[in-house]
């Protein structure tokens, strides 16, 4: 499910696992995050390097959370979208997630933000992950995303659980968004 126990090595993030060269996307009609941190990394993998904004939280809710990915050229069946979808408020809840993203939108508010924080130094997120020490990073006690579409490279979390989930395949369009 493309979530995994997080690992850190010499204090700085590092995927316990190399990804798999392919990403993911992921929507819901509302993110809500405490302990939040965020700083450049890279995740590897699939023959490739991959920037990703690191970001981490200590616990995270979304309400109707949908994750897709495509899977390409099949033997016998060809592109395939497996789709989890987990429906209501709090679909989703995770404690000390980390994520790869690649690319978010949506409308962000931070509560006591800190911008600019030595991404060695972040102390807001889950114990321990923290970035390059001199890089920029960013963190705030709470954040909230209306309307988020995020594609991510990796995740991982201490726990995970998913309400109502059902997991589909799709062999014409299913992606979340």
């Amino acid at each position: 499910m493309a979530v995994l126990l997080a690992g850190l090595s010499q204090g700085a993030l590092a995927a316990s696992f190399a990804v798999s060269g392919t990403s993911f996307k992921i929507s819901a009609d509302r993110l809500q995050g405490t302990g939040f941190v965020q700083f450049g990394g890279v995740d590897s993998g699939g023959g490739a390097a991959h920037p990703v904004a690191t970001s981490a939280f200590r616990t995270v809710v979304l309400d109707n959370f949908c994750q897709s990915v495509s899977l390409r050229s099949l033997p016998l069946v060809g592109d395939v979208t497996l789709r989890i979808a987990s429906t209501g408020e709090e679909g989703m809840a995770a404690t000390n997630i980390v994520l790869g993203v690649a690319e978010l939108s949506g409308d962000l508010t931070l509560e006591n933000p800190q911008i600019g924080v030595d991404a060695g130094q972040v102390s807001k997120g889950p114990a321990g992950v923290v970035g390059q020490p001199g890089g920029f990073a960013q963190q705030a006690d709470r954040a909230a995303i209306a309307m988020p579409r995020m594609a991510a490279w990796s995740a991982a979390a201490y726990t995970l659980r998913l309400k109502n989930s059902k997991l589909t395949l799709h062999t014409d369009a299913g992606e979340c968004y």
